[in-house]
């Protein structure tokens, strides 16, 4: 009981700082929006507030210093927004991936704890030697040098204290506000904020379980076992729990030190096609691929080979979505808008609100900017920013795993173009596309794709008769119905019974001034002044509800 109450006030104290952070930076009109006005009244309000210098910035800006003062959920919730640029505005995205996941760092003793918690044993008894300075802090954890008792080097990734329970309420907060602003602000319906939240909490939950970020590294370790070019770091399972992992040390030269690179005779070129060759592998091939390949999860070794870090942020690709991928780039080759559109439609992007026939029509100019241009003179990162902002202006909502691919593609050209800036994505990615629309039309795919299909079907026909018989059965009990629901009537219904309400409220109050007024015309006792008391309690209870009704009229500034 105790907890729960500890916990409630902690979630009205989280409160109360968002909305004053809100107001801080000129978004307290959303606060009053979606009902939370009193809120911020009691909280933040009792003293006058003043004119900020920060509301002079532009709207990216002011949003991402928001999610840099509300912390590490708010933060990796930027992040996430900087990839949905199929949602939000180029600039806002753009601004988004400024937000830096740094933080500082936590004490030795906080660590010793947790490892013991983790892993069952104290330090001194798990490793010959541990490092209490740590090599590198996040939001999430911070990571440490240390030696086995077996000779073996290795890093250690540490869980920062409390940071899942802060996360947890921060998630849970989210999606209390995402329900108010789908609830109260019709325009915020296009961002799907609950949608939103629920990739976050996917993604971070995810994020914060090191034993699933060692399942993707073993996982990407046996996809390139058989690779000279890439190296994947081991996993020491025995040293590694959900809010500890263990790695191989891996010496090397960071991705982005171009001169350290060019200094020591490197051969960039080279370093630039394994990172995209391998990447391209991972999409096509392997259908797992690594979605935050920048320059600091690239290591260069000694001979040349490259390392892989972090697989904390990985996608997934189903042999059924490379399928449907690979049908909207033939869509994109021949030209051909409605495969495009009937694609997008199979992955779930387009429903009731998009005009598909305004979709052909900018998809076909879309494609006339580029169409008959040599792929060397093609830049990947454009094409995708384009495209997907003609995605966003059509309402097409963009599968989650398709949005780490994209990602994941301007992560790798990014660093390519550092490496190299001769390197072209767009003239690698046309023989693994090539090779992959050919593998569809062989016969063991095709046999695949058809299995699929009579599978589906004949569990259709399996359950129709059942399915026919309930219709039927309901129909002739009088049960069946239909439903119609609207956005527009279930605004109006409510706009009514909030009028309807008003109106039943001054009613009341009326009732009250009229009955307390006869009381006044008579000698009813107990008197006071001469005037009877249950009269002057009337008209003081009328009194108090009229004020309360009027303060509710403006503060909700609907009259």
């Amino acid at each position: 009981m105790l907890h729960k109450r500890f916990r409630r006030y902690s979630m009205l104290k989280r409160y109360g700082q968002i909305i004053e952070v809100l107001q801080k930076y000129g978004f307290g009109y959303i606060v009053d929006q979606i009902g939370l006005g009193s809120f911020g009244d009691f909280t933040s309000r009792l003293k006058k507030q003043e004119k900020r210098d920060e509301h002079n910035l532009s709207g990216p800006v002011r949003t991402r210093r928001i999610l840099e003062e509300l912390g590490p959920t708010y933060i990796k919730l930027g992040q996430l927004l900087s990839m949905r640029r199929d949602l939000v505005p180029l600039e806002y995205a753009a601004e988004f991936s400024k937000l830096q996941d740094d933080a500082p760092s936590f004490g030795f003793e906080e660590v010793e704890l947790i490892i013991r918690e983790e892993l069952r044993l104290p330090v001194e008894e798990l490793f010959e030697s541990f490092e209490k300075k740590p090599l590198a802090c996040a939001s999430i954890g911070q990571v440490h040098r240390a030696k086995l008792k077996n000779g073996d080097d290795v890093v250690v990734k540490v869980q920062r204290p409390g940071i899942k329970e802060v996360i947890e309420s921060d998630l849970d907060i989210m999606y209390s506000l995402s329900g108010l602003l789908t609830e109260h602000i019709p325009e915020a319906r296009l961002y799907r904020p609950v949608e939103l939240v629920d990739e976050l909490s996917r993604s971070i939950l995810a994020e914060i379980d090191y034993s699933q970020e060692g399942w993707n590294t073993d996982r990407f370790a046996e996809n390139f076992k058989d690779s000279e070019q890439i190296h994947i770091p081991k996993v020491y399972w025995d040293y590694t729990g959900t809010r500890v992992l263990t790695l191989e040390y891996i010496e090397g030269i960071k991705g982005g030190r171009v001169d350290l690179l060019e200094k020591q005779g490197f051969d960039r070129s080279a370093i630039a096609l394994a990172v995209a060759g391998s990447f391209l592998k991972q999409v096509f091939e392997d259908g797992f691929f690594h979605a935050d390949l920048h320059p600091g999860n690239i290591l260069i070794m000694e001979d040349g080979i490259v390392a892989f870090l972090d697989f904390g942020m990985v996608g997934h690709l189903s042999s059924e979505t490379r399928d449907m991928f690979l049908n909207g780039m033939t869509a994109m080759v021949k030209g051909d808008s409605s495969l495009f559109v009937e694609t997008l439609r199979d992955m779930g992007g387009i429903d009731s609100h998009v005009d598909t026939k305004v979709l052909k029509v900018d998809f076909d100019y879309f494609r006339s900017k580029y169409y008959g241009r040599a792929l060397k003179n093609l830049d990947a990162s454009v094409i995708i920013e384009e495209l997907i902002e003609v995605l966003r202006m059509n309402q097409v909502k963009v599968p989650y795993n398709i949005t780490l691919l994209v990602r994941g593609t301007l992560a790798v050209e990014g660093f390519g173009l550092i490496i190299d800036p001769d390197l072209n994505l767009a003239e690698l990615v046309e023989p693994y596309a090539k090779n992959a629309i050919k593998e569809s039309f062989y016969p063991q795919n095709i046999a695949r794709v058809l299995y699929d299909n009579i599978s589906s079907w004949s569990r259709i026909f399996q359950k129709a008769p059942t399915k026919i018989s309930h219709i039927l059965d309901n129909a002739e009990n009088g049960y069946l119905g239909i439903k119609l629901e609207s956005e527009e009537t279930k605004r109006l219904i409510s706009e009514i019974n909030t009028a309807s309400n008003r109106l039943s409220f001054s009613l009341i109050i009326s009732a009250i001034i009229v009955a307390s007024s006869l009381i006044t015309q008579t000698n009813m006792k107990p008197l006071l002044w001469g005037v009877p008391l249950l009269g002057i309690f009337g008209f003081l209870l009328a009194s108090i509800f009229g004020m309360w009704l009027v303060f509710n009229i403006f503060r909700t500034g609907r009259i």
